[in-house]
């Protein structure tokens, strides 16, 4: 079931096509990366589902309402986390978490026991009665993301989570929505730190110009992608015999030394177009020539060689 969906989903500010009819669509349970250049139109999308902005057309639905006609019930099936926010310093954590709370309407009698669950779900229950202002950007979050969970919300929209934050801050972010995930949250996340979307989400979509490039599973568009792979060639001996046999080859596009992080022993790296039995076809014709292959293998292409490879900007 989709909890997301949007159909022709446009906006301009003026001139400026900010969103080209976008179609998208986030199954409940997923926790869905959107990944895109600066300026390729995530905020905008995720503003419009937060009904904090209005498209100029299109639709959009969230847990089925439509955003344009049910915002309040759209609301109140939402956690939203913006990339920029406020936080009242002169609160305590506590307080700032009981306030939004009565705002979502909670009653008094629960609020404690709920402000004490959410601090225990995002670490901060050490800083109960500390002042927000002295929290760390990373505590900041953490405290703004267990805001956004206070009403118990199905889907969670998260605008760059993790900007801004160190790299101790950033994985406790990231083990945090995996915690999230397990309790059967949907999320939307947007973010240019492409590793950590990888490592976290169950699908992908991938935005630029307002356009969705690609959408689904990683190992889907790496699939996409097959057209072009990359082969790690490892050999005993004849490094450059066997790189110049390879160049030969019908399916064979380039071929380079490479080594692991600039150390070890230096192995060849094909880019390949061939399918699985060319391949495979491949390496029989190496052994068969005498060349002592050590290991072969294709490597797997991360989010950021997908990301690139399906972006304007980059020649595959």
């Amino acid at each position: 079931m989709a909890i997301i969906e949007t159909r022709g989903l446009t906006k301009r500010y003026g001139r400026l096509l900010a969103l080209d009819s976008l179609d998208l669509v986030v199954e409940e349970g997923a926790v869905f990366g959107f990944v895109g250049p600066n300026g390729a139109g995530k905020t905008t999308t995720m503003r419009i589902l937060a009904t904090l902005l209005r498209q100029t057309a299109g639709e959009a639905w969230v847990a089925g309402y439509p955003v344009s006609t049910h915002p309040r019930d759209v609301r109140r099936a939402i956690g939203y986390m913006p990339d920029f926010f406020g936080v009242y310093g002169d609160m305590k954590v506590w307080e700032y978490l009981d306030f939004f709370s009565a705002c979502y309407g909670i009653p008094a009698h629960t609020r404690r026991r709920l402000t004490d669950d959410l601090l225990e779900l995002v670490d901060l229950s050490h800083r109960r009665d500390d002042f927000v202002d002295s929290l760390s950007r990373g505590m900041k979050q953490r405290l703004c993301l267990a805001r956004s969970l206070a009403h118990d919300p199905q889907l969670l929209i998260l605008d760059e989570p993790a900007s801004g934050l160190d790299p101790r801050a950033r994985v406790e972010i990231r083990e945090l929505l995996r915690e999230l995930q397990a309790m059967g949250k949907t999320i939307l996340i947007s973010s240019h730190i492409l590793s950590e979307i990888e490592e976290i989400c169950t699908h992908i979509g991938i935005i630029e110009a307002g356009r969705l490039v690609a959408s689904g599973t990683l190992e889907e568009m790496r699939q996409r992608l097959r057209v072009q792979r990359m082969v790690a060639v490892r050999l005993t001996g004849q490094l450059d015999a066997a790189q110049e046999w390879l160049q030969d080859h019908a399916h064979v596009l380039e071929v380079e030394t490479a080594q692991e992080n600039g150390e070890g022993p230096p192995y060849l790296r094909v880019r390949f177009s061939g399918d699985d039995d060319a391949l495979a076809a491949l390496l029989r014709e190496m052994v068969g020539a005498g060349f002592p292959v050590l290991d072969f293998h294709e490597e797997a292409e991360d989010l950021e060689d997908v990301f690139m490879r399906l972006t304007k900007g980059i020649v595959s």
